[in-house]
């Protein structure tokens, strides 16, 4: 059982900054690439960045400059840095995560969604 935990979302000013962060947990074999997703109210959802083990990132137009994808490899964590944000950036926002598990020996790799987080940008 493989499960993705968002947090840090919350109700920030116009300007203001959060930090996402996703936890992956469970029998995991190996986490490959990850990334933030997110949907605004009657909108459907959207990549927001992603991140490959080999260091790439890649990001929406609409954040570039804006919001940092990072990952702590070690602890299995998956971060989103945002700054300055827009009203247009208020969605709930979604971790995913590439992940290989074994059962019976056998490797299996799919991906698996966190629950998202609310952020909600307004003054």
């Amino acid at each position: 059982q493989v499960q993705l935990v968002e947090s840090g979302g919350g109700l920030v000013q116009p300007g203001g900054s959060l930090r996402l962060s996703c936890a992956v947990s469970g029998n995991i074999f190996s986490i490959n690439a990850m990334g933030w997703y997110r949907q605004a109210p009657g909108k459907e959802r959207e990549l927001v960045a992603t991140l490959t083990n080999g260091g790439s990132r890649n990001y929406v137009d609409s954040v570039k400059g804006r919001f940092t994808i990072s990952r702590d490899y070690a602890k299995n964590m998956l971060y989103l840095d945002m700054k300055d944000l827009k009203p247009e950036d208020t969605a709930v926002y979604y971790c995913k995560g590439s992940v290989s598990v074994t059962s019976s020996s056998v490797v299996r790799t799919r991906d698996y969604w966190g629950q998202g987080t609310q952020v909600t940008v307004s003054s």
